[in-house]
């Protein structure tokens, strides 16, 4: 019998599972983080070992049995990147009793591209901490569109709802800017009540950005003019990555899915990048995810068990 193993890498988490080459899950655990970007190679490689060797224990199958193993992780999105990770796994599973098992990585967005539409064609949206579009077009050639970076890009993302509140904040603070109801949620709900403790916060102690976004659509629901103008201005960035990937796939109709709490959950932010959709850009069709990331990563590794 040969297994299928998909991997979902993230900053905090690692999920794995395996199925039989009829995609049938059998087993699945979890590890720790995998961005080999931050942790390097050594780490991650080490996790995705203890992750096989956990499946290979729960199941009782050995190294040529595994058909494929597909790790999609953050971190993956260029080529050369990923066989970095590739090429060092193989090093450091070299002076162990292992034989190869077929490793292959992909990013983590092309990972649940595939899950999220079965691998047919169809797009997925990310916002999350940042925001990235990918697309699968009917002759499977693969899109991007955004993914630049906090510095360059993210637009409509955690980071930058969070930085936008908190530049509003600021200026508040100075007397620079009108007063936002942004300013009391921050005090009560972080503990940041001024422009020395924010500078602190920022610059000192490593805070996370995102983590304000909830608070900026928060005041936004409740009448806020300046958080409200965020969420205007964010979601129209946002339809502009739906625009250009429209345009890219160039079909009637597209199908897309949402990934991150921030547009797929009902809140302030989603609602109103919804209307606009809807008004904008009438060919888009948005639908539920077929399947998780994980086991977009076991349709990748299927592909290739196949050739």
């Amino acid at each position: 019998m040969k297994f299928l193993i998909g991997i979902d890498g993230g900053g905090t988490k690692t999920k794995c599972v395996v199925t039989d080459l009829q995609l049938n899950k059998l087993f699945e655990c979890f590890g720790g983080p995998s961005n080999f970007l931050i942790l390097g190679t050594e780490k991650v490689s080490d996790t995705i070992l203890n992750l096989i060797e956990q499946s290979k224990s729960a199941l009782n199958f050995n190294y040529e049995d595994i058909a494929a193993v597909v790790l999609g992780t953050t971190g993956a999105g260029r080529r050369n990147d990923a066989e970095l990770l590739e090429n060092d796994f193989a090093k450091f599973i070299n002076d162990k009793p292992i034989k190869t098992c077929n490793f292959r990585v992909e990013s983590d967005a092309r990972a649940a591209l595939e899950g999220a539409f079965s691998g047919k064609p169809g797009s997925i949206l990310i916002a999350g901490t940042g925001s990235i579009m990918f697309g699968k077009d009917s002759a499977g050639a693969i899109h991007r569109v955004g993914g630049f970076g906090r510095f360059l890009g993210d637009e409509g993302s955690g980071f930058v709802l969070g930085k936008s509140g908190l530049t509003a904040v600021s200026k508040h603070f100075d007397g620079r800017g009108a007063e936002t109801l942004l300013t009391k949620l921050i005090s009560e709900k972080l503990k940041i009540s001024s422009s020395e403790i924010l500078i602190t916060e920022v610059y000192k102690n490593n805070f996370d950005i995102a983590s304000v976004a909830p608070l900026v659509i928060e005041a936004a629901s409740k009448g806020d003019e300046i958080c409200k103008n965020i969420l205007e201005a964010q979601t129209d960035e946002l339809v502009m990555h739906l625009a250009s990937m429209a345009k890219k796939i160039n079909q009637p109709k597209l199908d897309v899915a949402f990934i991150g709490g921030l547009i797929s959950s009902k809140n302030a932010y989603s609602d109103l990048f919804r209307k606009k959709i809807a008004s904008k850009l009438p060919q888009i069709n948005i639908k539920d995810l077929d399947y998780p990331p994980e086991m977009g990563a076991i349709l990748i590794a299927s592909a290739i068990a196949g050739k």
